[in-house]
């Protein structure tokens, strides 16, 4: 007989960091979630490496070419997405190219600066990882290891 196991899906998730201290955001355009705003990202394809998943994610939500600067963290909550048990993988990202513009699951795309963020509605754990990334990007600051 074979076991049958129940196994989470992967995604990931990226930050991009403006050099005007702003952040990319994508609004949704299907559910869940549809119509909040949300870190461009999306679920890892089968033998896709995670970081092609967050540069083919960017660019097909953003229209931006980008480049992974730190991996920011893994967000495991088996809660964090109401569509099943998702583990995402979380990049910290920087502009290397492109035109920014909503595509494929995104209907609109904008810059917020870190203090708007507490005034729109965010999807997900949203809100838990860009809080990690603001710490992070404290650090990276003080450190001037920018």
């Amino acid at each position: 007989m074979v076991k049958i196991y129940k196994n989470p899906l992967l995604a990931v998730d990226i930050v991009i960091l403006c050099p005007d201290d702003s952040i990319i955001l994508i609004k949704r355009k299907k559910n869940p979630y549809k119509g909040f705003w949300a870190l461009p990202g999306g679920f890892v394809e089968y033998g896709e490496r995670v970081e092609e998943a967050a540069l083919r994610e960017a660019w097909e939500e953003t229209g931006l070419k980008v480049e992974l600067d730190h991996l920011l963290g893994v967000y495991s909550d088996p809660d964090r997405d109401p569509r099943g048990h998702v583990i995402s993988i979380c990049f910290i990202a920087h502009k290397i190219g492109g035109k920014l513009k909503a595509d494929t699951d995104a209907s609109e795309v904008s810059k917020f600066k870190w203090e708007e963020l507490k005034k729109i509605k965010l999807a997900f754990d949203h809100a838990t990882i860009l809080e990690d990334a603001y710490k992070f990007r404290k650090k990276i600051i003080k450190g001037k290891n920018v």
